[in-house]
């Protein structure tokens, strides 16, 4: 069963070789009471979802923006991001993009490129119920 889940926070410590995002469970009441978990994600990533969430303008695009013109220039749209699997310690992440011609297309991604990517159009992130009792054993 899929879970939707929002992006809570970004952690960003410029001296690490890791950065965190945390995801937590979307839904009424306490956010306290809300399952959530944290995505160990590099710099780069982190910076990128950072700027987006600023609406931080740059001079020229960097890969998550080109990507994002991509699919706007051949009139698709991202509908949403999934977290299906965590398998070793490592996430993996599916961008559910749906062409022009109405098809959905699935596409392989890192959980920090596909947040990155979906933080501009606003896509809804959705975590297997299993990701979600995996990643809370692992913490």
């Amino acid at each position: 069963m899929l879970v939707q889940m929002e992006l809570a926070r970004i952690l960003i410590r410029e001296l690490n070789d890791f950065q965190v995002i945390e995801l937590r469970e979307v839904g009424e009441g306490d956010v306290e009471t809300r399952r959530s978990f944290p995505i160990v994600i590099g710099l780069p990533e982190a910076q990128a979802i950072e700027r987006r969430l600023k609406g931080v303008p740059i001079k020229r695009p960097q890969t998550h923006d080109l990507l994002a013109n991509m699919i706007d220039a051949f009139g698709a749209k991202l509908e949403s991001i999934t977290i299906p699997d965590l398998n070793e310690h490592t996430y993996f992440a599916v961008l559910k993009i749906r062409r022009s011609d109405g098809e959905l297309m699935e596409v392989d991604a890192r959980p920090s490129d596909a947040i990155a990517l979906g933080i501009a159009s606003r896509a809804p992130i959705f975590v297997e119920e299993a990701v979600i009792e995996a990643a809370s054993e692992e913490l």
